[in-house]
């Protein structure tokens, strides 16, 4: 499932940003750009993945042993390029009455405020849209599709609040998050065992400082490791159950579930996160009847990788229910 999800999720973004689908069926855009985005993508995470040892050792930073500065720069040159492409694209049918895309916006707001609203400042939007809200968002419907299959009486109880808040005859909205609280609930408790982030963006103190009691020298590295704060068992109750209703209750402290950081370097993408990861899981649970492939519980051990992968893909049996034709045919018939 891991590369439909990555798709979906690619998808979303691309559409929301330049009103373009790359992965899929009947895809818009196909043929060379397609494939040219897709092989670019797939440089730029494992690059971003890649651990730098200069990043430690700063001494190293005129000797690139491992051709990893220069790989990365002649993918930042075509990355450029590609994202170029697309802004020309849009700034040659502005004139015309379409769907308006993230990219369009922009380049609305650049004829008054250019300083603002640069071709490289909107490149830069576009790729951090990117970086952060696809193989991240890929992950988090992995492990939380993971969880449930592992748990089906939870998976059944959300299928239950879904069928009905939103009934049969239409698919999950945005709008329905709100009257979906158990299935918040899912979701936060796969951000606490899995965060995709585990030891978030990585952060360096301004000035000498103490913290806990241990001192911080200016331009320390620092970082902050949220899987252990989300499995400790003096913040949490029986820290590695996969519980969701504990999410029920008010909420305590603040700062014990920090899937996105806190204060004001949290992720500025929190509620698109959520959003996206709600209506996809949200619809994935709706529209299929789920069980794991074989008898055994998933293998939920963690691997690799910029977002804190599974390290075994996930792989599961789904047929559609019963009431999907009919939901498809009248979404056909509304277009």
């Amino acid at each position: 499932m891991k590369l439909r999800l990555v798709g979906l999720s690619m998808n979303m973004v691309m559409r929301m940003v330049a009103g373009k689908r790359y992965f899929g069926g009947a895809t818009e855009g196909r043929g060379e750009e397609g494939e040219e985005f897709k092989e670019l993508m797939r440089e730029v995470f494992e690059l971003s993945a890649t651990s730098n040892p200069v990043d430690f050792l700063p001494v190293l930073k005129w000797v690139d042993f491992s051709g990893l500065e220069k790989r990365m720069w002649r993918a930042h040159r075509r990355m450029d390029g590609f994202f170029q492409g697309l802004i020309d694209e849009h700034r040659s049918k502005m004139q015309r009455e379409e769907e308006k895309t993230m990219i369009d916006t922009m380049l609305t707001l650049q004829g008054s405020e250019p300083n603002t609203y640069s071709d490289d400042i909107i490149k830069g939007h576009v790729m951090s849209l990117i970086l952060a809200g696809t193989d991240t968002t890929a992950a988090t419907i992995e492990w939380g599709m993971s969880l449930l299959l592992n748990h089906p009486e939870i998976l059944d109880k959300a299928r239950a609040e879904i069928d009905n808040a939103v009934g049969n005859s239409r698919l999950v909205q945005e709008s329905d998050c709100i009257d979906l609280p158990y299935l918040q609930c899912i979701i936060k408790e796969t951000f606490r065992l899995y965060p995709v982030a585990p030891l978030l963006i990585p952060h360096q103190s301004s000035e000498d400082c103490t913290v806990g009691g241990y001192f911080v020298s200016k331009e320390t590295m620092l970082f902050v490791n949220t899987w252990a704060i989300h499995r400790d068992p003096t913040v949490w109750e029986d820290p590695t159950r996969f519980w969701p209703e504990r999410h029920s209750e008010a909420e305590g402290n603040p700062y014990r579930l920090l899937p996105f950081g806190a204060g004001r370097r949290s992720c500025p993408g929190i509620a698109l996160a959520n959003r996206a990861v709600s209506v996809a899981l949200g619809t994935l649970i709706q529209c299929f009847e789920w069980k794991r492939a074989g008898e055994e519980i998933l293998d939920m051990t963690e691997g690799p990788g910029l977002s804190m992968p599974k390290l075994v893909p996930l792989e599961a049996l789904c047929k559609p229910r019963k009431f999907m034709e009919d939901v498809l045919i009248n979404m056909q018939g509304d277009k």
